[in-house]
C-alpha cells in the first residue's frame, strides 16, 4: 500500500465516508443517517452536513492506513444550492434539489436559455440549480445584498476542508447554467436574470486538485489534497467503471438510470438526454426512465428470490409485461399518458420473468436511441442497483442488449469520490484510476439462443408501445 484515499458522499438522507487504497480495496467505511421530513426535502443545514463529515473523517483517521492518506474527494446531490457570505458561512439553509418551490423560475430560465444560449443546457426545471439561485435572489434581497457566492452541496464540504469556496466542477454547474462545451458562464445569466456574474464560481474538471486540507482534524496527515467534486450520479458512474467511450452504466433501482461516455455530446432535440462533461474532455450523457424495479416489492414481495428459480425455467416467456408503476414515461420516450400493460394470462413466476424482460426492453430502447443520436456504439454495460443482484435478470439483460453486462463490486457515490480523489493526485487520469480501483464482480455474456428469441420479443414490445401511441 503506497497511498490511501477518502471518498465522502453527502446525500439527502445521510453521509458516508470510505477509506480505500490505490487499488480500490475498501479499508474502512462509516456512515450517518439524517432524519428525513417534508421540510428537509426543501431545505437542510450545511453546517450539520459538515459536522457529520467531521465525525466520519475522525473515525477514518483512526485507521493505521490513514497515515498514508493522499487525497479526499467529495460527491453530493445535483441541483442543491447554498448562498454563502465572504467567510463561507451560509446566508440561508441549503435549497435542496427536491425543493419544488422554484417551478416558475425553472420555466423562466428554460425560456431564456432557449432564446439566448440554445447551445448550452436548456432543460431547466425546479430541480435545477439556476432557478434556485433566481428564487433566492428575489425572495431574500436583503440576504442577497451580502452574497459572496452561490455554491453547490459538494462545494461546501470541499470549502470547509480547504477554506476555498470559489471552485466547483463541470458536473455540478451544468444545471446552474454553465456552458460545459465552451467552458464559460453565458451572459444571459446576469443580463436577463436578477443575478451577478461575481456570484458565480470558478469551474474546473472534476478531480482537479483544489488545495490542501486546512482544517485541523485529529490524525490528519500533512499535505493531504482535496479535489474538485462531482454530482452523486456521476460519481456512481465513475465507481461502476464506465469511464471510457462506448462504456455505459445502467442503475436499476426505483427507476432505471442510464449514463455513459461518448466522444462527442449527444444532442437530443426532445430533451430526454443531457450531457455532463467528462474530466478528460469526453462527454457523459445520461437519462432516467420511470421504469425500474419498484414493481417487484409491490407485486411480488420483498423476497422474490424463490421466484428466480421458477422464472429461470420460463424464459423467454414470449409474453409482454411493461411494469410501469409511476405516472407516464420520460425516457427513452416521452409519454405522460403511458400506463403499464401485460398479457392477460400472465401470473406468478411467469409474470415475474416477463417483467424483467420488459425492463430489459426499455433498457434496449434507451441504448438504441443513444446509438442513433450519437453515431457511436455501445460496447459494454456496467450495472448497479438492486436489480444487478439477480443473476437471472443479468442473463436476460445481456441477451436482450447483446453486449456484455458487468456487475461491479462497489458502485457507491463514496467509492466514486475516492476514485476521483486518486485520479489526478496519484494516477494520470480518471480512466487510469477507474481501471485500477473499480472491480468487476461478474460478467454476463449474451446467450445466442436467448438473444435470438428476444429479438422477436423486443419487436412485439415496440409494436405494442406504438399501437398504444406511447412511442
Amino acid at each position: 500500500m503506497e497511498h490511501t484515499f477518502i471518498g465522502l458522499d453527502v446525500g439527502t438522507q445521510g453521509a458516508r465516508a470510505i477509506l480505500t487504497d490505490e487499488h480500490g480495496h475498501m479499508l474502512a467505511s462509516h456512515g450517518e443517517h439524517f432524519p428525513l421530513s417534508e421540510a428537509s426535502r426543501e431545505e437542510q443545514l450545511p453546517v450539520e452536513w459538515w459536522a457529520a463529515c467531521e465525525r466520519l473523517l475522525t473515525k477514518l483517521l483512526q485507521q493505521p492506513a490513514a497515515a498514508k492518506l493522499r487525497a479526499i474527494g467529495v460527491t453530493s446531490t445535483s441541483g442543491t444550492i447554498i448562498p454563502i457570505d465572504a467567510n463561507g458561512s451560509p446566508l440561508h439553509p441549503a435549497i435542496m434539489y427536491s425543493d419544488g418551490r422554484q417551478a416558475e423560475e425553472g420555466k423562466r430560465c428554460k425560456a431564456l436559455a432557449e432564446k439566448y444560449h440554445p447551445e448550452g443546457y436548456t432543460a431547466f426545471n425546479t430541480t435545477s440549480g439556476l432557478p434556485k439561485m433566481v428564487w433566492f435572489a428575489e425572495q431574500y434581497p436583503e440576504k442577497a445584498a451580502r452574497l459572496y457566492k452561490f455554491i453547490h452541496a459538494a462545494d461546501f464540504i470541499t470549502g470547509k476542508l480547504t477554506g476555498n469556496f470559489n471552485v466547483t466542477d463541470f458536473t455540478n454547474v451544468l444545471k446552474s447554467g454553465y456552458d460545459v462545451a465552451n467552458e464559460r458562464w453565458p451572459e444571459y445569466i446576469w443580463g436577463h436574470l436578477p443575478l451577478k456574474s461575481e456570484w458565480l464560481q470558478q469551474v474546473v474538471p472534476s478531480g482537479a486538485p483544489i488545495g490542501e486540507v486546512a482544517v485541523k482534524l485529529p490524525g490528519m496527515p500533512d499535505n493531504v489534497i482535496v479535489t474538485a467534486g462531482m454530482t452523486d450520479g456521476c460519481a456512481s458512474q465513475i465507481a461502476s467503471g464506465a469511464v471510457t467511450p462506448g462504456a455505459w452504466n445502467t442503475t436499476i433501482g426505483t427507476t432505471l438510470v442510464v449514463k455513459g461516455v461518448t466522444e462527442k455530446p449527444v444532442y437530443d432535440p426532445l430533451g430526454r438526454l443531457y450531457n455532463h462533461r467528462h474530466p478528460q474532455g469526453y462527454w457523459m450523457p445520461g437519462g432516467a426512465s420511470n421504469t425500474g424495479a419498484d414493481w417487484i416489492p409491490k407485486h411480488f414481495g420483498n423476497n422474490p428470490e424463490a421466484l428466480n428459480g421458477q422464472a429461470a425455467a420460463l424464459i423467454p416467456t414470449g409474453k409482454l409485461y411493461w411494469p410501469l408503476e409511476q405516472a407516464g414515461e420520460r425516457f427513452p420516450f416521452i409519454a405522460p399518458q403511458a400506463k403499464a400493460f401485460a398479457t392477460a394470462t400472465l401470473e406468478g413466476a411467469e409474470k415475474f420473468a416477463a417483467g424483467m424482460e420488459g425492463v430489459a426492453y426499455i433498457e434496449k430502447m434507451a441504448y438504441e436511441m443513444i446509438e442513433s443520436l450519437s453515431g457511436e456504439t455501445v460496447k459494454a454495460v456496467y450495472t448497479a442497483g438492486g436489480a444487478s443482484n439477480s443473476t437471472l435478470w443479468l442473463r436476460i439483460r445481456a441477451s436482450v442488449l447483446e453486449v456484455p453486462v458487468h456487475k461491479m463490486q462497489e458502485v457507491s457515490g463514496a467509492a466514486g469520490a475516492a476514485i476521483l480523489a486518486a485520479s489526478q493526485t496519484y494516477y494520470g487520469s480518471i480512466t487510469e484510476a477507474a481501471a485500477a480501483m473499480a472491480h468487476i464482480e461478474k460478467t454476463m455474456l449474451p446467450e445466442a439462443e436467448l438473444a435470438e428469441a428476444y429479438k422477436e420479443g423486443y419487436q412485439l414490445f415496440r409494436k405494442k408501445l406504438k399501437d398504444k401511441g406511447y412511442a
